[in-house]
């Protein structure tokens, strides 16, 4: 064999050895989820979408964060939120008003860790077009 095929098998074998140990991070979608859209509507380029959010007991939301402005109201059953230093942040009960933190410094999970359905309606204020929730990783907290 000549020196340059030898070369390329070299960095070939490098390469693959490399893309083995490169770890790959998945989001955590949703579980036991299901959301229904109430109301859109687009003015003057910012879009208003208010959904109910139902989780299942046991369910959760999967990590995420939000870009839009998000503020709601748990209608029934109770909402315990979960950021991504682990540490629980809230219990909200139904009748609990809940605010949302911005951009991805603001990772978090809502789990329904009752045993009643978690019924929660949430508004969103965004620029037109703006994903009303971005999927990431569990950040080491081990749950979804």
């Amino acid at each position: 064999m000549n020196r340059a095929k030898v070369a390329g098998l070299g960095l070939a074998a490098l390469t693959v050895g490399s893309l083995a140990v490169v770890p790959v991070s998945h989001s955590t979608p949703p579980v036991g989820a299901h959301a229904v859209t109430l109301s859109q509507n687009t003015v003057d380029g910012i879009d208003y979408v208010t959904r109910e959010i139902t989780i299942a007991p046991g369910g959760s939301t999967g990590w995420h964060y939000h870009d839009p402005t998000v503020y709601g109201i748990i209608r029934s059953g109770t909402l315990t939120r979960t950021l991504a230093n682990c540490q629980v942040d809230g219990v909200f009960p139904a009748g609990s008003a809940v605010a949302e933190g911005q951009g991805p410094g603001h990772v978090h999970v809502g789990r329904n860790l009752g045993t009643e359905p978690l019924v929660m309606w949430v508004n969103y204020v965004a620029p037109a077009g703006t994903p009303l929730a971005v999927e990431v990783p569990d950040p080491g907290c081990g749950f979804a």
